[in-house]
């Protein structure tokens, strides 16, 4: 592993492909696609500057916000993950530290290209992401919230390209927040293994959020017709490893569980966005995630 790969590999790069999903999720929702016309006069790119600018954004909060989390770890790294970039010495604290930190500011200023809205979600992402890596994920009920409302906040961020739909749409952050909740309290048995209840806990998390995308149907501009294939296709990817999990209770299967359910985020978005702007364009959110598996079997996802 070269250096420039070490420091790519703490950005962990498939799961930044998720976090661009939950973006064009956003998008969608707001409406952006329909007051734009694509095909008049020719395709121009420039339609998609807002979601261009959005994208970086995410980038630069997503990769900055888990650069960080292995700068607060690295002590811990050392005993329990020590083939990660810092504890092996292809990467420094100090390094990481100021690659995250360009990232996150990176990500702001971008956001900032869009709005004033979309610049204030993205620092509030971001501080909530430092929260979460200095303190968050430490607690035992606190942490999963606080690392969903990342996500949630990431979402809005996409709804943000049409400020005023952030007061009608909001509650839709509710659902990447449950479900990054239950992600990450299956993850902390990733070193010693899970226990039992908190692997139930995230079963009943993950109905909840079939639910919420459900509800959604209740909302005159989502077609829930368009979304069911795609919830499908997610409870496939979800569930099994989850319940393959259980019994054992052992590390790998808890790591693989993990991992199925952040691949899965593309998914999920991909279903609620095909409910709010056809299921063509769930398909190109869909298309993400062979990009996000590719690049997973060369770096880190957890």
């Amino acid at each position: 592993m070269t250096t420039i790969g070490a420091y790519l590999r703490l950005m962990r790069p498939a799961n930044i492909v998720t976090a661009i999903a939950d973006i064009m999720l956003g998008f969608a929702a707001s409406g952006a696609l329909m007051s734009v016309s694509l095909w008049e006069n020719g395709f121009e790119m420039a339609h998609l500057q807002t979601l261009g600018w959005l994208v970086l954004a995410t980038i630069g909060l997503y990769g900055g916000g888990v650069v960080f989390n292995d700068v607060f770890d690295a002590d811990l790294d050392r005993v329990e993950r020590p083939e990660r970039p810092i504890p092996s010495g292809k990467a420094t604290v100090t390094g990481a530290a100021l690659l995250g930190g360009l990232l996150l500011a990176g990500g702001i200023l971008a956001a900032w290209q869009v709005s004033l809205i979309s610049a204030a979600i993205a620092l509030v992402v971001a501080l909530l992401a430092l929260l979460y890596d200095w303190k968050g994920k430490h607690h035992p009920v606190f942490g999963p919230v606080n690392m969903g409302a990342c996500r949630g906040g990431n979402l809005l961020l996409g709804v943000s390209a049409i400020p005023a739909a952030l007061a009608s749409l909001w509650f839709i952050a509710l659902i990447p927040v449950i479900y990054i909740a239950a992600i990450t309290m299956v993850s902390r048995g990733e070193v010693h293994g899970g226990n039992t209840a908190a692997l139930k806990g995230a079963v009943l998390m993950y109905l909840i959020v079939f639910a919420g995308i459900i509800s959604l149907a209740l909302l005159p501009q989502f077609r829930l017709l368009y979304s069911i294939p795609f919830l499908v296709l997610f409870a496939y990817i979800i569930f099994p490893p989850l319940f393959r999990a259980m019994p054992a209770r052992e590390p790998k299967r808890i790591i693989k569980a993990v991992k199925a359910g952040i691949l899965a985020l593309i998914v999920m978005n991909a279903s609620i966005a095909a409910g709010f702007a056809g299921w063509q364009y769930g398909l190109v959110v869909l298309l993400l995630l062979p990009i996000s598996i590719y690049i997973a079997r060369n770096f880190a996802v957890t």
